[in-house]
């Protein structure tokens, strides 16, 4: 992984750097490693998360459709409004 340092800014290439690792995942599974986890518990937590893949899949597609409201754009500070 690699993050480009301009103007010898390096507060905002760290920045940067979390971003990119947090997308990856590299947080949550350095915390995985940290400590054993059961067969058991893992089986769980797949589990857990293929379920939440597939609602998220399940509404993404409802609104698609039609079927749900479009969720609301944040607004971004500083910017004015969109009519």
């Amino acid at each position: 992984m690699q993050v480009l340092v301009r103007d010898n800014n390096v507060d905002q290439a760290l920045r940067v750097l979390k971003k990119k690792m947090q997308r990856e995942g590299l947080f949550r599974e350095m915390k995985a490693r940290s400590a054993y986890e059961k067969p058991s518990e893992k089986r769980v937590r797949e589990k857990a998360e293929a379920v939440r893949r597939f609602r998220k899949l399940a509404r993404k597609k409802m609104q698609r459709e039609g079927l749900l409201p479009m969720p609301k754009k944040a607004a971004i500070p500083g910017r004015p409004p969109r009519p």
